[in-house]
């Protein structure tokens, strides 16, 4: 998966998306100049790509919502109980509405999935922080899957992040190289039960791990670690949804060396795709790896359903009358502007 510079495509990025190697594309603020400007770019990547191709943004709420302009501005999901005063019921209300209207918003615009909800804990990273549900596990849990029940009926998957939890590490994975010093159990019975639980409910549609190296388990960030990805995710729990790497232009994922290394490891470990972002040098590196050393008859099962399983294409759209849907439609931009005030 990779990103784009501008407001359209140039030529170069034309051909890139064209490989047979790029499965996906990643819109940032840098692509959204309007809404007529996005809805044009996108039907460019479409006739470029084709429909069997994801587009994806990370479209959170809070501050990390790349579109503004002519979108809902969804609150951070951090302020949803606030809101609610402790009231977990109408909670869970609400992050399911906020869920179903982030994803019809997107959707409608053939934009297949955001990268959400974060269902890390908000203990003590400053990156995380209010983009998490809560510090309380189960709190995460409850608001976690409404917000995935209200995006499922919308038409769109779900990616949770990161795999097992980046919320209990200060250093940011964007620029350093955050490690999580504590014991198996703490991390298994805290952050990492949240993941445990939402799988077991098979909620989960994708996953993205975290640039977070746990030394209690394994030497390497969870993104390259066959630990992680093999031994726990297909192996313990027996995840069966798509893995996405974090982006690969990260710092938190410089350990593994440049980027095509990074691709490499990510691969091997696991992951179905991988994100190269922010850094058009190493994309170009790691396209040109894949398509001299790999082909597409040693892509795993699940990476060539990834195209599939999470394409969008509003398919619970149906589910509601034009009446009904216009009437919740605007009940929840109404609750989101009030959370935001």
């Amino acid at each position: 998966m990779l990103d784009v510079q501008g407001l359209k495509l140039s030529e170069s990025e034309q051909k890139q998306l064209a490989s047979p190697m790029v499965g996906g594309l990643i819109l940032f603020r840098r692509n959204f100049s309007d809404m007529q400007q996005l809805k044009l770019l996108i039907k460019q990547i479409r006739d470029v790509t084709g429909q069997d191709f994801i587009i994806a943004v990370d479209h959170e709420g809070g501050r990390v919502q790349r579109f503004r302009n002519g979108f809902t501005h969804i609150p951070a999901m951090g302020k949803i109980l606030p809101f609610c005063q402790g009231d977990l019921d109408l909670a869970v209300t609400y992050a399911k509405e906020l869920g179903w209207l982030m994803a019809i918003e997107l959707l409608e615009l053939d934009i297949d999935i955001s990268f959400a909800p974060v269902l890390d804990l908000d203990i003590c990273s400053n990156v995380i922080g209010d983009r998490s549900f809560s510090s309380e596990p189960d709190v995460v849990v409850g608001l976690g899957a409404a917000f995935i029940d209200g995006m499922s009926e919308a038409g769109m998957a779900c990616t949770g992040k990161h795999f097992p939890g980046h919320g209990s590490v200060v250093a940011d994975s964007h620029i350093d190289i955050p490690v999580d010093e504590r014991d198996q159990h703490a991390i298994n019975s805290i952050d990492r039960s949240v993941f445990d639980q939402l799988i077991g409910d098979e909620k989960i549609d994708a996953l993205m791990p975290a640039h977070v190296i746990y030394p209690a388990f394994c030497d390497k960030p969870a993104g390259f670690s066959p630990y992680w990805l093999q031994t726990i995710l297909r192996g313990e729990l027996a995840f069966n949804g798509v893995l996405f790497s974090d982006d690969l232009g990260m710092a938190g994922a410089s350990v593994a060396g440049d980027f095509v290394a990074r691709a490499r490891a990510a691969l091997m470990a696991g992951c179905d795709m991988v994100l190269v972002c922010n850094d058009p040098k190493g994309a170009n590196e790691v396209l040109e790896y894949l398509i001299n050393h790999r082909t597409l008859d040693g892509m795993s099962e699940a990476a060539i359903a990834s195209q599939h399983r999470l394409r969008g294409m509003l398919r619970g759209a149906g589910n509601f009358d034009e009446a009904t849907w216009s009437v919740r439609r605007l009940a929840a931009q109404e609750l989101a502007d009030k959370m935001n005030a």
